[in-house]
Formats: structure tokens, C-alpha cells, sequence
């Protein structure tokens, strides 16, 4: 990152980098170092995510060691996450094969965000997702779930279950991407025992706090 720059009184960030792997890590930093600065820890877990698959995106799509910017912005209840880049090409979801990882990140940013979409300008495009602020997290976090879960079913051509045979579906589906995603983590290079022992100190922290 090449420094970044954040207004007052309006919550917005500004953080210029180039589209690189080693930089991914550093802008998860300072999303969560931003949050926590502007007392929304609890957005902090969601907005990283969502920040390494819209960064990841840039990288693999638009081209290494391109100039990109990301821009945190509240507004209302909500937190707005926007990368910019010199693309104009749009992103869509799409079944995807297991190579298509950006498809199945499109899926998942579709799944956590309450709103996403992309914007074309002169200058390229900006991609962007908002996450909520407000309370009831604890139910947004179940909603997600289960939403998440449905999204999965149909990218991979399952079919999501009603009645009495859903909980069991989504169940199964639920085994299966915890899965994928420790592939996904294992192709990245990271610990999926560390990833799993991060999920639990979230789980068992949320449960405390309840």
C-alpha cells in the first residue's frame, strides 16, 4: 500500500495499492485497524473477507502489479466496501468449475454482503459490497448461513431441499464447503488447522458475549 488517506467528520477511507498477493494480508491489517479505530470491531471479521476476495479478484482478473484502491465508507447502518480498478470489465456470477475461483468468490461475496454490485466510470469500474451495522447479529449470522449455504448448493447444480429433508440438506452442504474452504486456504499457502482454530475462537468469543 501506498498510504491512505481518511475524512472527518464522514467515516471514509481511501487506501491506494497494487494488486499483489503480498498485499493482501496488509489491507486485511488496516481494514481491521480502521474498524477497530472507528469503535465497529464486529464488522471487522466480514469486511476482511469480503476485502481478500474483491483484492484477489483485481489480481487474478485485471493483472498483477496493477493500481488499485480500496474505499471504506459508512453510510447509515451500513459499511461500504468499494475496490476501484482500470478494468472496465464487468465480473458475474456463474457456476464455476473447481478453476474458476473467482466465480466461487463472486458467490460468496453475494452470500455475506446484504448488496453488491459494479460501477463503470471513465476511468475503469469500482466493484462494491455493503455490510450491515446494525444489531441482531447474532440472527444476521444464521441468515447468512443459511443463505450462504443455499448459494453453494445451486452453483454446484445441487438442489436445495424444503420441508423436513432441508436442515439435513444444508447440513451436508455445510460439510462440504468447510471443506472447499480449507482447500482453498491449503492452496493459499495458510494453516486450515489454524483457520479452523480461528473460526472456533470467533464462535466460542460470539457465544460468551451472548
Amino acid at each position: 500500500m501506498t498510504g491512505y488517506e481518511v475524512t472527518a467528520p464522514r467515516l471514509r477511507c481511501v487506501l491506494p495499492f497494487e494488486a499483489e498477493p503480498a498485499e493482501v494480508p496488509l489491507l486485511r491489517k488496516a481494514v481491521a485497524a480502521q474498524l477497530d479505530q472507528w469503535g465497529m470491531r464486529e464488522a471487522a471479521e466480514e469486511a476482511e473477507l469480503l476485502v481478500t476476495e474483491l483484492a484477489t479478484n483485481v489480481i487474478k482478473h485485471v493483472g498483477e502489479g496493477t493500481s488499485a484502491t480500496l474505499i471504506l465508507e459508512v453510510q447509515r447502518e451500513r459499511l461500504r466496501v468499494e475496490v476501484h480498478d482500470k478494468s472496465r470489465e464487468i465480473p458475474s456470477l456463474r457456476t464455476a468449475d473447481c478453476d474458476e475461483e473467482c466465480g466461487r468468490g463472486l458467490h460468496l461475496l453475494a452470500a455475506l454482503a446484504v448488496d453488491w454490485g459494479t460501477v463503470l466510470s471513465a476511468a475503469g469500474k469500482s466493484v462494491w459490497c455493503e455490510v450491515s451495522l446494525d444489531h441482531g447479529r447474532d440472527c444476521r449470522r444464521l441468515e447468512r448461513a443459511v443463505s450462504a449455504l443455499e448459494t453453494y448448493q445451486e452453483a454446484w447444480g445441487g438442489v436445495v431441499l424444503r420441508g423436513g429433508r432441508r436442515e439435513t440438506g444444508l447440513e451436508e452442504s455445510a460439510v462440504e464447503l468447510i471443506a472447499d474452504l480449507l482447500h482453498w486456504t491449503a492452496a493459499r499457502g495458510s494453516d486450515p488447522d489454524g483457520i479452523l482454530e480461528r473460526a472456533q475462537m470467533h464462535y466460542e468469543a460470539d457465544a460468551d458475549a451472548a
